[in-house]
C-alpha cells in the first residue's frame, strides 16, 4: 500500500501537530496534583478527623425487627451465631447486643 506524496505530507503534519500538543503534559499533571490533589486529601482527612471527634460512640438502642438478623442455619465458624466479621459494638445478634466492655 503506497501513499501519495500529498497524503504522506499530511500524515507528517498531523503527527507533528499531535506531538507538539502533548508537550508539558507531565508538568501539567504534576502541578494539578500538588495544587488540587494534596490539599483535597488534606481537607478530607481533617473533615473525617473532626467528625470522628464529634461522633457519639454509644451503642444504639436495639429494635428487634422481624426481617433483620434471620438465621435459618448456623454459620460454619465459631458458635454459629456470630457473622464472620462480627463487631460486638455495632453488630447485634438476633436477641440484642452483646454486653460491652467499654
Amino acid at each position: 500500500m503506497s501513499l501519495s506524496s500529498a497524503a504522506l505530507a499530511a500524515r507528517r503534519v498531523f503527527a507533528a501537530a499531535s506531538h507538539s500538543s502533548h508537550e508539558g503534559g507531565a508538568r501539567t499533571w504534576k502541578i494539578l496534583t500538588i495544587v488540587l490533589a494534596f490539599p483535597g486529601v488534606t481537607v478530607c482527612m481533617a473533615n473525617a478527623y473532626i467528625k470522628m471527634q464529634a461522633h457519639n460512640h454509644e451503642q444504639p438502642e436495639f429494635v428487634p425487627y422481624s426481617h433483620l438478623r434471620i438465621r435459618t442455619k448456623k454459620f460454619p465458624w465459631g458458635d454459629g451465631n456470630h457473622t464472620l466479621f462480627h463487631n460486638p459494638h455495632t453488630n447485634a445478634l438476633p436477641d440484642g447486643f452483646e454486653s460491652s466492655h467499654h
